[in-house]
């Protein structure tokens, strides 16, 4: 029997599901359960046996933490609160931790970088409280580090550190910080060794400790536009800039160097067109050689630091990620130039991969399959997971199972996107009756639609919802090309894309085309609200509800308060100013509400310094001045992505209650959002508020 409304089915199954309309389906996904479900598990590193990975906790506030994975098999947290593991460096950090070995031998202590003060920290082995590694810096958090790696002596920790000076000058440098403490006390016992660029990666010392090698790049550009490998000395007497052996004079995007030997590097490079792997010379006398040329992705943009998407085996071989959209597990063999697939029964892989020697550690997961943390015994193909981001699942006839598609209109402009039909064990939709669909879009904009298993988008797939995740032009995973369309016409090419999916969609039977809405976060909250702003002028209204997660409304806000790694980022999205000044103001959302647009949830963290919440307040005062129904939910303590579980189930509720509204279904449990608007001509009241208002009709 179909289950009544706000009570549990009597039974898990029956033989044949019965009607119930599209979004009134009964579900046990509540955002609650959503929101506990958001652990974040990240940069998993194996040595001696043990294998570490940073813990973001919903539960404890979003509270980052380092957890190991003993010899034993027990695991266990090496931070308690209220130590936070958390880089600021870039503003979105990166890998904040590393294990170094024990002065006295029998065991790994961690270093990490603390969250509040931003200085790195040693943990001790008799329990005391980690003790400061960097000295304290003249104004809070103005001196950051990331990406770390051992020296090769063990006696250092190498990384990027990022200065903010006093009038607001941003440098950034590899830096050499002793492990005995001394340089808590004094500063210069931190030793700049490579400097001269606006921006450093991937600092790591050659198996003999002479040489280092980094990436680096400089403004206007983007890790994913034009990056330099360079290599340098590293006991010189003062720092150096290197010299370039990949990169140089050319655009291309290299990552991820990783030393052979003394005398050989291997790094990621997208100069075909691809990002592939290549043998490089540290000297920059012979030209890098590709190991395995494919046109497929062996790497992902450079958004976080410390990620390493291949690791070498002590056979010689290297443990890749490779694909096209999601990537898998693979071992490239450079001597052979072949490439075997290592099918462990995980078909997704991130690309943040560690070894040590004979098992790789990485993040893997599937459909059906949460990510976990797993470690792969590269001469078996055996695995053992290690920790997964959900420990109990629904049952799967809750779970979408997902279509990967290729969508083409007349002119074969091709979309890639993935499509989760609404999925129940009990409930169908009525005889003859397209669902409702919610066309979802990433942040970067270079972000790229994961397969790995996603209660958030489960949540509304099991009460009837579909859900159509795009990945527009500019998105990762599909070559230069793919991602590069989107250069210059951020606004443009993304609004084209998701509009053509959901429209095909829609004309193959399998989506309601009255009722279509689109959700984002950050630059996907941008390409949301042009979808229905400046969109609908060239495309026409064809979304009845849009959705903002601390997305951008207009590009020149943006920009007058942009962090410095993306202070150029819209030099090539929409062109540098003041020259485009006009492209500015006819792409931004902010500006072109009108009679066209469907009602707006925008939700937003009041701490967020990516997209200040400002953003969202002028597109509040727009959306009322020109009577369009909307929701406004500002949330305390809340940054660019929502870390705190109790934040997490308030927007997924709000989302739900706000498409029931404007799509005309009503959700079981959750209730219908009240649109506040100027009222008449058909709109309706509603609500604005911050996290813990409730929403009623003003």
């Amino acid at each position: 029997m179909a289950h009544p409304r706000g009570k549990a089915p009597a039974h898990a199954h029956v033989a044949a599901p019965v009607p119930v309309p599209y979004g009134a389906w009964f579900s046990p996904l509540d955002a609650g359960t959503v929101a506990r479900a958001r652990l974040r598990l990240a940069f998993p590193t194996a040595a001696d046996g043990r294998v570490w990975w940073q813990e973001v906790r919903p539960e404890e506030g979003g509270r980052t933490t380092v957890v190991e994975h003993g010899v034993g098999g027990a695991d266990r947290c090496l931070l308690p609160a209220p130590w936070d593991a958390r880089s600021r460096v870039h503003e979105y950090g990166g890998l904040s931790y590393l294990p170094v070995p024990s002065p006295g031998g029998g065991g790994r202590l961690i270093v990490f970088a603390h969250f509040p003060d931003q200085r790195l920290y040693l943990t001790a082995s008799d329990g005391r409280p980690p003790s400061p590694l960097t000295p304290e810096p003249d104004a809070p958090a103005a001196l950051r580090y990331a990406d770390f790696a051992l020296s090769a002596d063990g006696r250092e920790v190498f990384c990027v550190r990022e200065r903010h000076g006093a009038a607001g000058e941003i440098t950034r440098s590899v830096v050499a910080v002793p492990l005995d403490g001394s340089a808590a006390a004094a500063p210069d016992r931190v030793r700049e060794l490579a400097v001269g660029a606006d921006f450093f990666a991937f600092p790591t010392p050659s198996p003999d400790g002479r040489q280092l090698a980094w990436i680096s790049w400089n403004h206007p550009d983007m890790p994913w536009d034009a990056t330099e490998l360079r290599t340098g000395p590293v006991a010189a007497a003062a720092p150096t800039t290197g010299r370039p052996v990949m990169g140089s004079g050319t655009r291309e995007s290299v990552l991820a160097p990783c030393w052979r030997d003394a005398h050989t590097l291997y790094a990621v490079s997208d100069r075909s067109g691809w990002w592939n792997l290549y043998k490089v010379d540290p000297d920059g006398r012979r030209p890098p050689r590709a190991l395995h040329p494919a046109a497929e992705e062996f790497a992902a943009p450079l958004w976080d630091l410390g990620g390493r998407p291949f690791a070498p085996l002590s056979d010689g071989r290297l443990a890749v990620v490779h694909g096209r959209g999601d990537q898998r597990l693979a071992l490239l063999d450079p001597a052979a130039a072949t490439l075997t697939e290592l099918d462990c029964g995980y078909p997704v892989f991130a690309p943040a991969l560690s070894t040590d020697g004979d098992h790789v550690v990485g993040l893997a997961g599937g459909p059906a399959t949460p990510l976990c943390v797993v470690r792969v015994d590269v001469s078996t193909g055996g695995v053992e997971e290690l920790r997964r981001e959900l420990d109990e699942l629904p049952d799967p006839g809750y779970l979408p199972v997902p279509r990967a598609t290729e969508l083409r209109d007349d002119s074969g402009r091709l979309v890639h996107a993935t499509v989760y039909p609404p999925s129940h064990p009990t409930a169908r939709g009525p005889e003859g009756v397209p669902p409702p669909y919610v066309v979802w879009v990433h942040g970067g904009p270079t972000g790229c639609e994961s397969g790995v298993l996603d209660l958030s988008k489960a949540y509304f797939t099991s009460r009837g919802i579909g859900v159509l995740a795009v990945d527009h032009g500019g998105s990762s995973g599909y070559g230069r090309a793919y991602r590069e369309r989107l250069r210059g016409r951020w606004g443009v090419t993304d609004v084209a894309d998701v509009v053509l999916a959901a429209r095909l969609l829609a004309e193959r039977g399998e989506a309601d085309g009255r009722r279509l809405a689109i959700r984002g976060p950050s630059a996907g909250g941008w390409t949301a609200l042009a979808a229905v702003t400046t969109g609908v002028a060239a495309h026409g209204p064809v979304f009845r509800a849009a959705t903002s997660y601390f997305g951008v409304t207009d590009p020149r806000l943006l920009v007058a308060r942009l962090h410095d790694f993306e202070s150029h980022y819209l030099d090539g999205l929409l062109g540098p100013l003041p020259a485009a000044d006009a492209v500015y103001r006819e792409r931004s959302p902010l500006g072109h509400v009108g009679s066209g647009t469907c009602p707006v949830l925008l939700l937003q963290g009041l701490d967020d310094p990516v997209v200040p919440p400002e953003q969202a307040e002028a597109l509040v005062a727009e959306l009322s001045a020109q009577g369009i129904g909307y929701v406004h939910l500002a949330f305390a303590g809340e940054s660019h992505g929502f870390r705190k579980a109790a934040t997490v189930a308030a927007a997924l509720e709000a989302e739900l209650g706000f498409y029931g509204r404007a799509l005309g279904f009503v959700p079981v449990g959750v209730p219908l959002a009240e649109l506040r608007g100027s009222g008449g001509g058909g709109r309706r009241p509603g609500c604005t508020g911050r996290l813990g208002d409730r929403c009623s009709p003003s």
